[in-house]
């Protein structure tokens, strides 16, 4: 699980390091206006949305915006896309980009632009599809569980790997399991501090620390992009680039 759990490391190192409260809210507010988009806005029949509100949960957004924007979506309409985006960074490293976007000219300029200034190249779509797996991970509060039979729950509910930190159990699924683990916490009155479909590497590219940091710079930047959701990568994320990583915060 050595390689699942460098994963989580980047994903709990970067959200510290970055701290965007605004950013993270714009997201999820877009999450929720494309879970309404697409199966209407009661929470009880539409899984999509009820997940996008327990993850507006899980980033402390309030409640009454998560109504606004329920409200507005439902009123409204969305006029948002879903997009993905492939290509190369420096030294090779593989970068997928999801968006959520009102203007696909708009996104298309300006995540081609950041490939291009930062040193890589846009691909085309599918090219990187054998590197990365679609799992869904979900970030279980610790807390009074017997973790023997929380386990056990979990497998029967299509668990493949479970982490234990000191707070959390990170719970991964095959794709097509997302939905049935979700309603399995749903029944056990789990709220999840976050739950999402991921692309997990199936393997990590070691790099020198100053080439590293390249790289994240260019994820950094699609990552301020406000059309953008989520960005993946295969960079070993070892402790000596998380220390330059934060001694350059």
């Amino acid at each position: 699980m050595s390689g699942h759990s460098k994963w989580s490391t980047i994903k709990r190192k970067k959200g510290a390091l970055d701290a965007k409260r605004s950013k993270m809210f714009s997201r999820i507010t877009k999450e929720i206006a494309i879970a309404v988009k697409e199966g209407g806005s009661d929470p009880e029949s539409n899984p999509r949305l009820r997940l996008a509100i327990n993850n507006a949960k899980g980033v402390n957004m309030p409640k009454d915006n998560i109504q606004r924007a329920i409200s507005k979506a439902d009123k409204e309409g969305a006029a948002l896309q879903e997009m993905t985006f492939e290509g190369y960074g420096p030294e090779g490293v593989p970068i997928f980009v999801e968006c959520l976007t009102d203007n696909n000219n708009r996104t298309i300029s300006a995540i081609r632009s950041i490939f291009s200034k930062r040193g890589g190249n846009l691909g085309t779509n599918g090219s990187l599809s054998f590197l990365f797996d679609r799992k869904g991970v979900f970030t279980i509060p610790k807390g009074n569980f017997d973790q023997d039979e929380l386990e056990l729950e979990l497998i029967d509910a299509g668990a493949e790997e479970i982490e234990v930190s000191d707070e959390t159990f990170e719970v991964y699924t095959a794709m097509e399991d997302f939905g049935k683990m979700q309603k399995k916490l749903d029944e056990m009155g789990i709220t999840p501090e976050n739950a999402s479909l991921q692309r997990i590497p199936n393997d990590y590219k070691n790099m020198d620390v100053n080439a590293a940091l390249k790289v994240l710079r260019l994820i950094e930047e699609f990552e301020d992009n406000d059309d953008v959701q989520n960005v993946y990568h295969n960079i070993e994320m070892t402790e000596e680039l998380l220390k330059a990583m934060e001694n350059e915060d």
